[in-house]
C-alpha cells in the first residue's frame, strides 16, 4: 500500500487557494448533517409529522450520503475529481432547493436524500484533491488539519447556526441558507480546481456498485428504523438480512474483481483499518450524543433553539482550533497519538455529562462543550492523515470515501444504539411539552435523563475502548 508519485504541480498560492474553495463545499456539506436538528420542532408542527417522519428528515441525508460514499469515491477516481466535486456539490445546492420549497414530509425527505448524494459525490472527492495537490506529507497533513477543521466546525455549528435562522426566519432558513453558497462555490470551483489526472486503468465495478449500495443502504434502513418499528419488526429483520447477504456478496466481488470499487487492503491493513474503525466510534459518540442533547437542553431544560444551537459555540471553536494543531501534531509525530488523545476526550466528555441531571442549568456543563469539541478536532485530522499516507494517489478518492463512509455509518449506528438504550431506560418517555410551558413534565423528565445517561455511557465505553484500541494497534506507525 506504498504511495505513488501521481501529483499537480501548482504555485503555493494557488495550492492555497484550491483548499480555501474545497473547504467551503465542504463546510457546507458537513454543515447540513446536525443543522436540522435545531430546526426539527417547527418541522413538526409545521408539516404535522410525528417522531417517525422527524427521524427520517435527519436519516435520509444519511443512509443515501453513507450508502453511495463508496460510488462517489470511485467515480471520482474514474471520471476525476474535479467533475465529481462539481457534480456534487451542484446536486447539494438543488437539494437544497428542494428542501426550502418542501411543502409536506415526502418533498422534504427526498430533497434531504438528494444532499447525501451531492455530498456523497463531493465530500471524498474534496481530500483526494488535497491528496494529489499537496504532495509534501508535511504540508499536506497541515493542509488536511485545515481541511479537517472546517469539516468539524461545519457539524459543531450546524445547531449553533440554525437555532437562530429558526427563530427569526422559520426552518426552510436553514436550507435555503445553502443556495447562494452553493452556487458561489461552484463558480469558484470550476476557475480554480485543477484538472487532475484519473486512476490509470480505472473501470467501472457495476457489481461492486449495486451490492455496496444494497447493503449499505439496507443496514442504515435497519438502523434508523429498529428503534422505532422494533428490532424484531419484520421489515427491520428483512432490511438487516439484506445488509448481511448484500455486503457478503459485496466483499466476495471485490477481492475478486480486477479493478475493485474498495480496496480491501484499506480496512485489513494495521493503519488504515484501525484508523477507519476509529472515525466509526467517533461518530458513533458524537453523532449519537448530538441528537439527544439537542432534546435535552430544549424539552428538558426549557432553552429555545437559538439558546441551545448557541451551546453549541464552544465546541465548535474548539474543534476548528484543535482540528488545525492537529495537523501540525501528524506532521511532527504522526496521526497515532493525536487520534488517541482525540478519542480520550470525546470519551471522557461523554461520561462526565452524566454528572448533570433534569435540574441542572447549562452554565454548570458549559465547560464540557470545548472538551467535547477539542476531541473532535483530534481526531479527524489523524484519520485522514493516516489513511492518504498510506494509499496511493490514484486511489486516494476511494480510501477517502471509505473513511467517510464509516464515520457516517457510525453516526446512524449510534443514534439508532443509544436511541434504543435511552428509550429501554426512560420506558419510551415523549417528550411531547406540557401545555404552556416550554419543558416536558418533571416526571417525564426524570425518566428522559435517566435514559440519556445510561445511552450516553454505552457511547464514552465505546470510544474510550477505541482509544485503547489505537495505542495498541497504530504503534509503529511514523513518528513513533
Amino acid at each position: 500500500m506504498g504511495m505513488d508519485t501521481v501529483t499537480v504541480t501548482a504555485p503555493g498560492r494557488h495550492r492555497w487557494l484550491v483548499l480555501a474553495t474545497l473547504c467551503s463545499g465542504l463546510f457546507m456539506a458537513m454543515l447540513d448533517n446536525l443543522v436540522v436538528g435545531t430546526a426539527l420542532p417547527s418541522i413538526a408542527a409545521r408539516l404535522h409529522t410525528g417522531t417517525s417522519g422527524l427521524q427520517w428528515v435527519v436519516e435520509a441525508y444519511s443512509l443515501v450520503y453513507a450508502a453511495l460514499l463508496l460510488t462517489g469515491g470511485a467515480l471520482g477516481d474514474r471520471w476525476g475529481r474535479r467533475p465529481a466535486y462539481l457534480a456534487g456539490l451542484g446536486l447539494f445546492t438543488a437539494g437544497s432547493t428542494v428542501c426550502a420549497c418542501a411543502d409536506g414530509l415526502q418533498v422534504l425527505v427526498g430533497g434531504r436524500a438528494l444532499q447525501g448524494l451531492g455530498a456523497a459525490l463531493l465530500t471524498p472527492g474534496s481530500l483526494a484533491v488535497l491528496r494529489q495537490v499537496f504532495p509534501d506529507e508535511r504540508e499536506r497533513a497541515r493542509a488536511i488539519g485545515i481541511w479537517s477543521g472546517v469539516s468539524g466546525s461545519g457539524l459543531a455549528l450546524g445547531p449553533a447556526l440554525g437555532g437562530p435562522l429558526v427563530d427569526r426566519f422559520g426552518w426552510s432558513s436553514v436550507f435555503w441558507i445553502n443556495v447562494p453558497v452553493g452556487m458561489a462555490g461552484l463558480a469558484l470551483a470550476a476557475w480554480v480546481l485543477p484538472r487532475l489526472p484519473r486512476a490509470a486503468g480505472a473501470r467501472f465495478d457495476l457489481p461492486g456498485q449495486v451490492t455496496g449500495a444494497a447493503g449499505l443502504g439496507a443496514l442504515v434502513y435497519a438502523l434508523v428504523e429498529g428503534p422505532v418499528r422494533g428490532w424484531s419488526a419484520p421489515w427491520v429483520l428483512g432490511a438487516a438480512a439484506a445488509a448481511v447477504v448484500a455486503l457478503a456478496a459485496f466483499l466476495a466481488v471485490e477481492l475478486r474483481a480486477p479493478a475493485p470499487m474498495l480496496d480491501v487492503r484499506v480496512l485489513t491493513h494495521r493503519v488504515t483499518g484501525t484508523a477507519a474503525w476509529a472515525g466509526f466510534t467517533a461518530g458513533f459518540g458524537f453523532f449519537g450524543l448530538g441528537v439527544f442533547l439537542a432534546l435535552y437542553l430544549q424539552s428538558v431544560l426549557g432553552l429555545s433553539p437559538a439558546r441551545a444551537g448557541w451551546a453549541m459555540l464552544p465546541a465548535t471553536m474548539a474543534t476548528g482550533a484543535t482540528a488545525v494543531v492537529a495537523g501540525g501534531l501528524c506532521a511532527r509525530y504522526g496521526p497515532r497519538l493525536p487520534l488517541a488523545a482525540g478519542l480520550g476526550l470525546i470519551a471522557t466528555a461523554l461520561a462526565l455529562l452524566t454528572r448533570y441531571g433534569a435540574d441542572a442549568h447549562y452554565a454548570q456543563f458549559a465547560w464540557l462543550m470545548p472538551v467535547m469539541g477539542a476531541g473532535l478536532g483530534l481526531t479527524f485530522t489523524p484519520i485522514s492523515v493516516a489513511v492518504l499516507e498510506a494509499v496511493p494517489a490514484a486511489r486516494a478518492g476511494t480510501a477517502s470515501a471509505v473513511v467517510n463512509m464509516f464515520r457516517e455509518v457510525g453516526g446512524v449506528a449510534g443514534v439508532a444504539v443509544m436511541g434504543a438504550v435511552l428509550a429501554a431506560r426512560s420506558s419510551g418517555t415523549s417528550v411531547s411539552r406540557s401545555p404552556g410551558s416550554g419543558t416536558i413534565r418533571p416526571e417525564a423528565a426524570h425518566a428522559y435523563v435517566a435514559g440519556l445517561h445510561a445511552a450516553v455511557l454505552v457511547g464514552a465505553g465505546c470510544v474510550g475502548l477505541m482509544a485503547g484500541a489505537v495505542l495498541v494497534l497504530m504503534r509503529g506507525s511514523r513518528g513513533d
